[in-house]
């Protein structure tokens, strides 16, 4: 009994609820949207209609027509997941059973779990909007999805197959090497912020400008300005990197249709196939998520056009819509990161495998290490 009373129970349920409204209601969402958004975009690309028929089918409850709404199509990504849920669950004979339905799993999991540190608002009703405020978040994203690679590898080597393998030991190898390029590139912009807790550099940044555009506060000095040069090289390393870890065009050689059918998971279906796919889109968002935070202000908006929500303020209505605001214009910041991530998938062309290793370990690699102490020299000279 005493140890029920000594549970904060206000922290566990906001934690909850902050999960289920992270995951169910924005993330798992914005993933099969983020899909649709990619067919769309890549028609318009390519001088298509893409997916403009499916609607809800409102017929099934009684109505006398089916709800199409914006040209149709933006009932497809209701329709795929009704798909992948009824479509039958068939495991090869050949494959290693215990591996092969774990490595989907394994790679949906850390790509959902790293979203646990990322702080998508101010506050909303006295809680702040990050699910664990932990003063190593950026750490954490970092040990959290390396682990991601295991699902892949696993995939490949207990399919028993030998495409799915050649992919697996493409992305681990690919994986291996531009996290490297990764983290030394967030290195030069924990050296300015001097913290690793996200919420405290996303608070940083609206009171000092962004770190990407210092255009009001504190930030319009000199140092400010000449910090820019290193800050961002670290922007495109970090950027091109994160491509690189999210398996995305020029950088898919782990699933390259053209070679490898599609790679790690070309002998998966219904819901395991399905789990790949929510991983790298869930990947994908935690990627643009983080480029967000670090660089682009977080859930601030420019300018100070609103006052700072406070713990205080946003238990009253003022402070719910503030709370409100701030997590729309995080996602919104998200999904324009996102449209960039689909508009270079469908403009570039893949790389060969030696040409995506050349990048990672001749150029990023150097460049990302070249910065480090280029902004050492900048802040010893500032001081």
């Amino acid at each position: 009994m005493e140890f029920l009373q000594s549970i904060p129970w206000l922290i566990v349920l906001s934690s909850v609820a902050k999960t289920l409204f992270l995951i169910f209601l924005v993330v798992l969402p914005m993933v099969s949207y983020t899909v649709y958004a990619e067919r769309r975009v890549s028609a318009l690309i390519q001088d298509r209609l893409g997916p403009n028929r499916t609607g809800f089918p409102l017929t099934l409850l009684g109505a006398k027509k089916d709800f199409s709404p914006f040209l149709g199509g933006l009932g497809q990504p209701v329709a795929d997941a009704v798909k992948f849920l009824l479509k039958e669950e068939f495991t090869p004979k050949h494959v290693n059973k215990f591996y092969y339905i774990l490595a989907p799993i394994l790679a949906m999991v850390p790509a959902l779990t790293t979203l646990a540190v990322i702080p998508f608002g101010s506050y909303l009703f006295g809680q702040k909007m990050v699910i664990a405020d932990v003063n190593v978040g950026i750490l954490y994203i970092f040990a959290v999805a390396s682990i991601g690679v295991y699902g892949i590898v696993l995939a490949g080597w207990s399919s028993n197959s030998k495409y799915p393998f050649l992919g697996s030991i493409r992305s681990s190898s690919q994986m291996i090497s531009y996290e490297l390029a990764l983290g030394l590139s967030a290195v030069p912009v924990l050296m300015v912020f001097g913290k690793l807790n996200l919420s405290d550099i996303v608070s940083y940044q609206s009171h000092n400008g962004w770190l990407l555009f210092p255009l009001w506060g504190e930030g319009l000095t000199l140092q400010r300005w000449v910090l820019l040069i290193p800050i961002f090289i670290s922007f495109v390393v970090f950027t091109i990197s994160m491509f690189a870890e999210t398996n995305r065009l020029p950088f898919d050689l782990p699933e390259s249709e053209t070679e490898l059918v599609a790679g790690y998971h070309t002998e998966y279906a219904a819901m395991k196939f399905a789990l790949f796919f929510l991983g790298e889109y869930a990947a994908m968002i935690t990627g643009c998520s983080l480029i967000v935070v670090l660089f682009l202000g977080g859930w601030d908006i420019p300018f100070h056009i609103i006052p700072d929500n406070t713990p205080e303020l946003s238990t009253g209505i003022w402070g719910i819509i503030l709370g409100l605001v701030h997590i729309t214009v995080f996602f919104a910041k998200v999904f324009l990161l996102l449209l960039v991530f689909i508009w270079v998938r469908w403009t570039l062309p893949r790389f060969r495998y030696d040409q995506l290793m050349k990048v990672g370990w001749l150029y990023l690699f150097e460049i990302a290490l070249v910065n480090i102490f280029l902004t050492a020299g900048i802040l010893a000279f500032i001081k």
